[in-house]
């Protein structure tokens, strides 16, 4: 399984609307993760930025991509941002490759 980080802003419909009707969107992003296979690790509401930022534990790419464009096709979020996160265990072991790899790499120029 791999970690996916989104950052993401509402748009003004989902504000107005969420000030007008205040709700948890915990419960329904949950449910959108868990429909792709995925498991919602933690939703947090963000200053500044963005307004919300979730941290989804899934399968792969296809899986997370299905859910964002779900969420993003429903008008209520706009510019999600998200990346891939790693274990500091697999960032060693991506460092310990690289240095066996480095010596047969020629740099462009030279």
């Amino acid at each position: 399984m791999s970690i996916y980080i989104t950052q993401g802003r509402y748009s003004g419909q989902a504000i107005k609307g969420m000030v007008g009707k205040p709700e948890d969107r915990e419960p329904e992003i949950r449910k959108l993760v868990e429909a792709v296979g995925g498991k919602l690790l933690a939703y947090y509401m963000t200053m500044g930025e963005y307004d919300f930022l979730i941290i989804i534990e899934g399968q792969g790419e296809e899986d997370i991509l299905s859910a964002l464009l779900v969420a993003a096709a429903s008008g209520g979020v706009t510019d999600l941002k998200t990346v891939q996160a790693f274990t500091t265990t697999t960032g060693k072991k991506a460092f310990e490759r690289a240095g066996q790899i480095a010596a047969g790499f020629r740099p462009a120029g030279s």
